[in-house]
């Protein structure tokens, strides 16, 4: 038998790099016949045995992956639809279709579970500018590979619809724990607002804003370490002091500069991060009423009252997050994230064990199997699930804009899994509202564009 290194060690991640060694069976020239160079080249085979041997010592030995030549490997199965999925459990449903547990039936990763993001291509084209979120959302998912991110599989789309294959996060969202312990401890709150410090900083390091942290957009997984969920409202390419004016968001959660729109940029985030802060510690945002209007007054005008039990410490990061000037706000500045991270509410987080999830979670899910949907919602799980057919067919002209939408992570190909490939390199895709019923005081993601009202 002959083994082929061809490049790069095990477990080795970075997109495009063939990894491991490829075996050739010995019958590889059975069919060859007799030649006059047979001498010549058994003594190349010699030396070339000999340098491979060589190489495979200096490249780590029993370290490297071993992967058999054969039409799988070779020629990996590059279709992929819904009929690969068995439905199992509705995860939640919005205005743009739902989410759906499945089991994936076929290739290496046959039986695997995931959550299966439906959108309706018709509802998502009557609007521009959800055409441009439902893009932004398919190319940040698939560029963005971080701890504390929900980590994109697959996308493809048939004649009416739009699917993206997430990892199953059987956690739940964060917003189902707050609302039933009605306030987090400080500790508890501390170890949740440090994982998500680290996915918005990674974020902004990207050029990306998120523009949306509510308790809703937060699932945890199997450990109970969080994962930030739905990018439809991020805005990408923001670099430095760079600025958007786009009206949009959740209201309780939306930082002042969005709401006079005035232009903003990163600090949103970070008084997002402020307000997601003071709900876990007291049980709802710092501003909010029964109206729109009075909720955008307070947040503009109204004063910050804290609780007399906060300690010194949630008490001085919560006044600093929430300066209503963004030059004012702690991250605000172009260190970004550096000066939240060395507050004293960390003070007990190792930023180093953290982003390798070395650190233990204060909480986690009770789950009894891999398919376990009990942190899930049971007005939506209890529903059958059913992919329902499209009536609304797209002409070839506009079904042009979801050209490239096609994705297959690198992880999940089939045999050769440094690999990924794509109809077309970038795309998007853009994930409903939250399922969850929204705490009091109606808590929705939105925007305006042009006067008009976009749920």
């Amino acid at each position: 038998m002959w083994q082929i290194c061809l490049a790069g060690e095990k477990g080795n991640d970075k997109r495009g790099m063939t990894s491991g060694i490829f075996e050739i069976d010995d019958d590889f020239h059975k069919d060859v016949g007799p030649s006059s160079d047979d001498d010549e080249i058994s003594e190349e085979v010699n030396d070339f045995e000999m340098d491979h041997d060589q190489l495979i010592e200096e490249m780590g030995g029993a370290d490297l992956e071993k992967v058999t030549i054969c039409q799988e490997t070779v020629n990996p199965k590059s279709q992929i639809g819904p009929s690969d999925f068995d439905l199992l459990k509705v995860l939640g449903k919005g205005g743009y279709g739902k989410v759906f547990q499945v089991r994936k039936r076929t290739g290496r990763d046959a039986n695997s579970i995931f959550a299966m993001k439906v959108l309706k291509k018709a509802t998502i084209v009557r609007n521009q500018k959800d055409t441009a979120h439902t893009k932004a959302e398919r190319n940040i998912l698939e560029a963005i590979k971080f701890p504390f991110i929900v980590d994109l599989l697959y996308a493809f789309q048939t004649g009416g619809k739009l699917y993206l294959i997430l990892e199953y996060l059987p956690g739940g969202e964060l917003f189902m724990h707050l609302e039933r312990e009605g306030v987090f401890l400080e500790d508890t709150a501390s170890f949740y607002l440090a994982e998500i410090t680290m996915a918005l900083e990674h974020l902004h390091v990207e050029g990306i804003i998120y523009r949306d942290l509510k308790p809703e957009n937060i699932l945890l997984d199997m450990e109970g370490h969080i994962k930030l969920t739905d990018f439809g409202l991020c805005k990408e390419s923001i670099y430095h002091s760079d600025m958007t004016h786009t009206f949009c968001g959740t209201i309780e959660y939306m930082a002042p500069e969005i709401l006079t729109r005035h232009g903003h940029g990163k600090p949103v985030d970070w008084w997002s991060l402020g307000t997601l802060m003071y709900d876990m510690l007291t049980g709802a945002p710092p501003f909010c009423s029964d109206s729109r209007k009075k909720t955008i007054d307070k947040i503009l005008k109204g004063k910050l009252v804290l609780p007399p039990y906060l300690t010194a410490e949630s008490r001085d990061l919560l006044r600093k997050l929430l300066k209503r000037h963004p030059e004012m706000r702690l991250g605000g500045g172009s260190d970004d994230a550096a000066p939240i991270k060395l507050h004293p509410f960390f003070r007990h987080i190792n930023w180093e064990d953290l982003i390798e999830r070395k650190m233990e979670p204060p909480f986690k899910p009770s789950i009894t199997s891999d398919e376990d949907t009990s942190q899930f919602d049971a007005r939506f799980t209890r529903e059958t699930p059913v992919d329902s057919p499209c009536d609304n067919m797209l002409s070839e002209s506009a079904d042009r804009i979801f050209k490239g939408f096609t994705y297959v992570a690198p992880s999940m190909m089939e045999s050769l899994k440094r690999l990924s490939f794509s109809d077309n390199h970038g795309f998007g895709g853009r994930s409903f509202k939250s399922p969850r019923r929204p705490k009091e005081g109606a808590s929705m993601s939105f925007e305006f564009d042009d006067g008009h009202f976009v749920p």
